[in-house]
């Protein structure tokens, strides 16, 4: 069953029976802004999204970061799916999976991005949403629309923050502005 978050709610990544879940995706999905173009005609206008992950220990250090620069965490445990460049297609748009057992053990957040490589600003996207699956049997546990259009280009969406032995993931819908993760850094540093 699904959790519909707004910003600032946290949802506990603990299963029913009391287990954690052990591999989980954060997607991204969003639909390109409609422009009305030569005599009237309304036409959708490509928008490179960026999904991004920043992997940070107990003292608000970077460890390792997961971007279409670097499909690939150093330790495995999380993957980029690759980049859309339009927001084309229904669903999720881009992907980033984690296997939570293998996340190196000093890596206490992951805080999950969101970026316009392209420039555009979030008011010419349109239904733009992150979600939390289960990876096991494909199951949305979470949902966060990013709502809230304006004149920022970049959203840090969630984070999920180790608590023990179990992870909880909590909406965040920071506005920013920033082309890639690079430009990210002091905004992030807010939310760790």
């Amino acid at each position: 069953m699904s959790v519909s978050l707004n910003k600032g709610q946290s949802v506990s990544l603990a299963k029913s029976d009391g287990a954690g879940l052990t591999r989980v995706r954060m997607g991204l999905g969003w639909d390109a802004a409609k422009v009305k173009g030569l005599f009237g005609r309304v036409k959708e206008k490509a928008i490179d999204l960026d999904a991004s992950c920043l992997m940070y220990d107990a003292a608000g250090t970077l460890v390792d970061q997961v971007w279409f620069r670097q499909l690939r965490s150093k330790d495995g445990s999380v993957q980029h799916l690759g980049d859309n460049l339009t927001g084309a297609g229904d669903g999720d748009d881009e992907s980033v999976v984690v296997d939570l057992g293998a996340v190196t053990p000093s890596v206490t957040q992951l805080v999950f991005t969101v970026n316009s490589y392209s420039g555009e600003s979030f008011s010419q996207v349109e239904n733009a949403f992150c979600r939390l699956v289960d990876s096991t049997n494909e199951q949305e546990v979470a949902r966060f629309d990013l709502t809230g259009s304006g004149p920022h280009t970049a959203q840090i969406m969630a984070k999920v923050s180790r608590n023990g032995a179990g992870w909880t993931m909590t909406a965040l819908g920071v506005k920013a502005n920033g082309r890639t993760i690079k430009d990210l850094a002091s905004a992030v540093a807010q939310v760790l």
